[in-house]
């Protein structure tokens, strides 16, 4: 295979910059792994890297796409644990200089590859972002022990129903925020209670919710009231910020430091690869159990790529995957 049809850009832009076509078949090094693509899918952070949105290093042609589910090739002389045949995932290509995942055939970094459980399928690639998210918000930024208090705000989306499946994997009690519509969905993925996310009384629900405080609270709305839950954090309790790159709410500092409660921001991109591995760990073993299924799947021809891009960035994927698959 001398090329290998792919989605990329030759410019930094909007949805409509994605190409389909062909381009050289990657060539792995001593410590790469070369991968047939059986599915990928879009990640909101996809589009902010093919717009330019998140800065990093995007080496022009640019194959876009980070997370892949696929079948090793073959293997560079120095990669001892991937052979030929094995079913493999990965979610860190697409940026810091690396090729997207979005091809018929990519070149994964030994180190960034991982083996796909045997009961999972290549829906798998919906959740792998979303779940790999969650697990280092909570486990690495939150530092969620079991037993405390785990505030999701926006439980319905994607990355909200991995925070509460993981959260609960990992010990922890879940209280979302959600619409009405998606209250059966959050209690079917863990949550112990479901408040209606524009109630008007939302912060005495939460109080009532969370009668010791709120350990770790995360919104992925990107709405981020710390107004609303600065005060009603737990002595130490921590906000896990990861979305919500132009939101300038007001911070309540007093109600911050008086009780030792802390804010750290957090995006998977800049996870070494000692925390990706560690994140998945866990991702394999909930895949492995069944408990990591996406809401709804939409299958997507790597041909419609820029129509992909342009329906996460339309909102028009909420609640829903894309399987995007090589022709």
């Amino acid at each position: 295979m001398t090329t290998v049809r792919a989605a990329y850009i030759d410019r930094l832009g909007p949805a409509a910059a994605i190409r389909y076509g062909d381009l050289p078949t990657p060539r792995p090094g001593p410590t790469d792994v070369l991968v047939d693509v059986v599915a990928t899918t879009v990640n909101h952070v996809d589009t902010f890297v093919r717009s330019g949105a998140f800065r990093t290093h995007v080496p022009l042609p640019f194959v876009v796409g980070r997370d892949l589910v696929g079948v090793v090739a073959r293997s560079g002389d120095g990669v001892a644990e991937f052979h030929a045949g094995d079913r493999v995932w990965c979610n860190s290509l697409g940026h810091g200089g690396r090729q997207g995942a979005a091809a018929q055939r990519v070149v994964v970094p030994a180190d960034r590859l991982y083996h796909l459980p045997a009961e999972a399928s290549a829906e798998a690639v919906t959740v792998l972002h979303p779940a790999a998210t969650a697990y280092l918000a909570l486990a690495v930024h939150g530092r969620l022990r079991p037993g405390e208090t785990v505030v999701v705000g926006g439980g319905g989306g994607n990355v909200g129903t991995a925070l509460i499946t993981l959260a609960v994997a990992l010990g922890g009690r879940v209280v979302a925020t959600a619409a009405p519509r998606d209250e059966t969905f959050c209690r079917s993925a863990g949550a112990a209670e479901v408040i209606d996310y524009a109630a008007p009384d939302l912060g005495e629900r939460l109080s009532a919710a969370c009668p010791g405080g709120i350990d770790i609270y995360l919104d992925t709305s990107g709405t981020n009231d710390l107004d609303l839950v600065v005060g009603r954090l737990a002595a130490r309790g921590r906000i896990v910020l990861l979305a919500g790159a132009r939101a300038r709410p007001a911070l309540p500092v007093g109600d911050l430091y008086m009780m030792d409660r802390s804010i750290v921001g957090f995006v998977i991109s800049h996870a070494t690869t000692a925390e990706l591995a560690e994140a998945a760990g866990a991702v394999n073993r909930l895949l492995a159990a069944g408990r990591l299924n996406p809401r709804e799947v939409v299958r997507i021809p790597l041909s419609d790529m820029a129509k992909a891009h342009q329906m996460v960035e339309d909102g028009e994927m909420r609640g829903r995957r894309a399987l995007v698959v090589p022709g």
